[in-house]
């Protein structure tokens, strides 16, 4: 049973479907897809929360829903949280 699902193949987060604690190496699923990627997550991962499919620095897009959801505005690492205090939108 995946761990995270992602919406889409392209997405560069994915979600948690159950708490993840850190140090967990686990493995998500895309819904209309077929990628089935593996992460070392780095800090807890609340159900519910996002997760960093790759690192990002300060200006990147993330991916969600094969979409644009938002710009990266604080350094993650692949398997870090991804959330208001590290991801905003781009229309303000």
């Amino acid at each position: 049973m995946p761990e995270f699902l992602m919406h889409d193949d392209q997405d560069t987060v994915g979600v948690a479907v159950v708490d993840i604690p850190a140090g967990r190496e686990v493995t998500g699923r895309s819904l209309h897809g077929h990628a089935t990627p593996k992460v070392k997550v780095l800090m807890d991962i609340p159900l519910g929360h996002k997760i960093a499919l790759r690192d990002f620095a300060p200006g990147d897009t993330v991916l969600k829903y094969g979409v644009d959801i938002g710009r990266i505005v604080a350094p993650v690492k692949k398997g870090e949280p991804v959330h208001v205090h590290n991801l905003k939108t781009k229309r303000w």
